[in-house]
């Protein structure tokens, strides 16, 4: 791993986090917003288009011959062996209302390795960022950076899981186990842990990663999705995964915890899938 490069690297994904911050906040809480309705009928607005433009332009501008795969303008291959994979707005639902938990999520990999992450929340000044070997840190506002660390409970019993949405349990492919597993997994979890906050998207994982809560379950999810908090959560001591408990970011789903209580979570989440 070339340290140098990974430094690099983060430090013009902050720079990127920071512009893009101040264009997204530009049109956050604004009535003349325009949204629009993509393919997939999510919804997608002029911020998150302006903001992965923002993105493409600053880490491609610097370094050119890395590869690109944003969640609004798709991929640009790469000859370096790295490659950039961001959210301009997780959470662009919030974003309309004028929920304050969107995130943007900017991820950097080599090969099949994240090599860095942020996890950045414009509207509440919150920044998470981490690279590989060199720990995670949070931010507020203009503070210096301070260590960030998962939470020390151990059991289900004491801790906070969050999801994006409860609801999209009910929506998990019949190749994933279908609805009825969904809805299941979703009640053993919520059964098991001592409270279940939809404190979701990209600020999720934060809490996770800064020890406020200590469980974080999607049960879809894209690699845009994943990239950036795959890094943050591990440098800040705790553990990312699918569902099968396997380390990768491209299953459709994930699972965050401070790792004291993975295996616990794992285990709803197995038993769910096979009906048992």
């Amino acid at each position: 791993m070339n340290s140098s490069a990974t430094a690099d690297r983060l430090a013009r994904a902050l720079a990127a986090v920071r512009a893009v911050a101040a264009e997204t906040l530009r049109f956050f809480n604004d009535p003349s917003l325009t949204v629009m309705t993509k393919s997939d009928r999510s919804p997608v607005t002029q911020a998150d288009i302006a903001a992965e433009g923002i993105l493409r332009q600053e880490l491609l501008g610097a370094f050119p011959d890395d590869g690109f795969l944003g969640e609004e303008t798709g991929s640009t291959a790469g000859s370096s062996g790295y490659e950039w994979i961001v959210d301009p707005i997780d959470g662009t639902k919030s974003f309309i209302r004028g929920v304050p938990l969107w995130a943007t999520l900017v991820g950097c990999r080599r090969g099949d390795e994240g090599i860095l992450g942020v996890i950045a929340v414009p509207a509440l000044d919150e920044v998470v960022y981490a690279a590989v070997g060199g720990s995670a840190w949070h931010v507020r506002g203009s503070a210096a950076p301070t260590p960030a660390r998962v939470s020390k409970r151990s059991s289900l019993g004491e801790a906070l899981v969050c999801s994006s949405a409860f609801t999209s349990f009910d929506h998990r492919p019949t190749t994933m186990g279908g609805p009825e597993r969904g809805r299941a997994a979703r009640d053993g979890l919520e059964e098991a842990c001592l409270l279940s906050r939809t404190w979701g998207d990209g600020y999720g994982y934060l809490l996770v990663a800064t020890g406020r809560a200590d469980l974080m379950v999607d049960p879809l999810m894209n690699a845009w999705d994943a990239a950036a908090v795959e890094t943050v959560i591990r440098e800040a001591g705790g553990r990312f995964t699918d569902w099968q408990g396997r380390e990768r970011i491209d299953s459709g789903e994930g699972i965050a915890s401070n790792g004291l209580v993975h295996e616990a979570a794992l285990e709803i989440l197995r038993r769910s899938r096979s009906g048992g």
